[in-house]
């Protein structure tokens, strides 16, 4: 198993964040950034990253500015939002990437691949594969989510924010802490028909417009959190990009749930990293 090497980063902004990179044993072939979901540390990403630098990759995951190894301080003073997530962080760690001269592969889960349409230049990347990634407007929520998240966004969220000056999701057994700047506007977006789309504005539109590398979706009939469309309505934002999709169930892998979190479990190693990641990097 290929240890992880921690690096920290300083951002656009001034703020740091703490990145894992993952070196193969030769020259590697590509370069991999996995971008994480909300509230996942990428330490829930090192068994892929592991497996992947052991197939010739050089690979690096990250953490947000405010979570995981790149938390700094009380979580209630710090001043961040989704775009600068995007724009800042998700920018250094391509630019550390790109220092390799090799094709670039942006690997998002979930949130990581709706910030793909957000970062700068980028020509950066050479093709994007997304995990379980969708819009998160909520009436587009599969039916068993949509009275929890309306209990989130109609409920907690509006009382606790102020209340405690950050979301304490760790308590409440949901995506974990998060700074007030990131719950504020996810929000927003959850309760957009056209997510972030239809919140930003034009500039984020033409954003997503310009994004014209390959997109390869994976989805799973069984995410507990991304319906089918969530998944058709995110990939309808890259409308110059040339995309393909891959919904799977867990019957077609011979497994009784995948979910929204299963992929990454080295349980899959076979079933799903070899036989419908790997081709996509290759």
């Amino acid at each position: 198993m290929i240890q992880g090497q921690i690096q920290t980063l300083m951002t656009g902004r001034g703020s740091e964040i703490t990145a894992v990179f993952y070196s193969p044993l030769s020259a590697a072939k590509a370069a991999v950034l996995i971008v994480p979901a909300m509230g996942v540390s990428q330490s829930y990403y090192a068994p892929l990253a592991s497996w992947l630098a052991e197939q010739g990759f050089l690979v690096a995951s990250f953490d947000y500015t405010g979570m995981g190894l790149s938390a700094q301080g009380d979580l209630r003073q710090l001043e961040v939002d989704i775009l600068d997530w995007a724009r800042f962080d998700c920018d250094i760690m391509l630019n550390a990437m790109t220092q390799t001269g090799r094709p670039l592969y942006w690997l998002g889960h979930s949130l990581g691949g709706q910030l793909l349409g957000l970062v700068p230049r980028p020509e950066r990347i050479t093709k994007a594969i997304t995990i379980a990634s969708g819009s998160g407007y909520w009436l587009e929520n599969s039916l068993s989510l949509r009275w929890k998240v309306w209990w989130l966004w109609f409920v907690l969220v509006p009382v606790l924010l102020p209340v405690c000056g950050y979301f304490p999701g760790k308590r409440l057994r949901k995506v974990g802490n998060l700074p007030r700047g990131v719950m504020q506007q996810w929000r927003r977006w959850c309760l957009n028909p056209d997510y972030m789309l239809g919140v930003e504005g034009e500039l984020v539109k033409q954003q997503f417009a310009a994004f014209t590398r390959d997109i390869t979706a994976l989805s799973f009939t069984d995410d507990e959190l991304m319906s089918a469309h969530n998944t058709n309505s995110l990939q309808s934002f890259y409308q110059n990009a040339p995309q393909s999709a891959k919904r799977l169930s867990p019957q077609d892998i011979g497994v009784k749930q995948i979910g929204h979190f299963g992929f990454f479990k080295p349980r899959f190693t076979d079933s799903l990293w070899q036989a419908h990641l790997l081709p996509e990097l290759n």
